[in-house]
């Protein structure tokens, strides 16, 4: 009787083992064939769907040849734009800083500037000629400021603009033609 006992508690204990043994084989399996018929059909040909449509479209364009379809786009009308000219801009930076007292002032301007020009490269080449006179040109030009007219994004351009008119003033005096378009600040110090 004991003996029996031990056998049942053993078929017991083990039937709950094989059942879940089976059961975790079972789902196994089933998600294998679910992967197979999900990820091993052949992909969509596009192109197919897209032979489709097009027949679709021929087909219907000849039964109305006389109304128009309220879902049709305009056709694009090309616009006859000028072209536009455009200029190679040159760049040119006098070499070192500029550095003169303001007028009625106890404090100085050091300056760092270039030019610009749109015009061929003699106008550069005017600049680096006569880069001596234009340097006398700018520093007379920038002591003419005062410490107040120099404030500002307005007072950078008003000092900017003087010095653009100085240098192609002097430039038409030595080459007959001037030909700076700006003046720009490489860096402006007010101490």
């Amino acid at each position: 009787m004991a003996e029996e006992e031990k056998e049942e508690k053993k078929s017991s204990k083990l039937i709950p083992i094989i059942i879940g043994a089976a059961g975790g084989i079972v789902l196994l399996l089933a998600g294998l064939a679910l992967g197979f018929f999900l990820f091993s059909s052949p992909a969509a040909d596009p192109s197919a769907e897209v032979d489709e449509i097009i027949e679709k479209n021929s087909e219907g364009e000849g039964e109305d040849e006389g109304e128009e379809d309220d879902n049709s786009t305009p056709d694009k009308v090309a616009l006859d734009t000028p072209e536009a000219q455009v200029f190679l801009t040159t760049y040119y930076e006098f070499p070192g800083s500029f550095t003169t007292n303001l007028m009625n002032s106890r404090k100085f301007l050091q300056i760092s500037v270039g030019v610009s020009t749109q015009y061929d490269d003699r106008v550069m080449a005017n600049v680096e000629a006569h880069q001596l006179a234009l340097r006398s040109e700018i520093l007379g030009t920038m002591s003419e400021f005062t410490e107040e007219s120099i404030q500002g994004k307005a007072g950078r351009q008003a000092l900017a603009s003087s010095l653009q008119e100085a240098i192609n003033t002097k430039l038409e005096v030595l080459e007959n033609f001037g030909g700076i378009d700006e003046v720009h600040f490489t860096s402006f110090v007010l101490q």
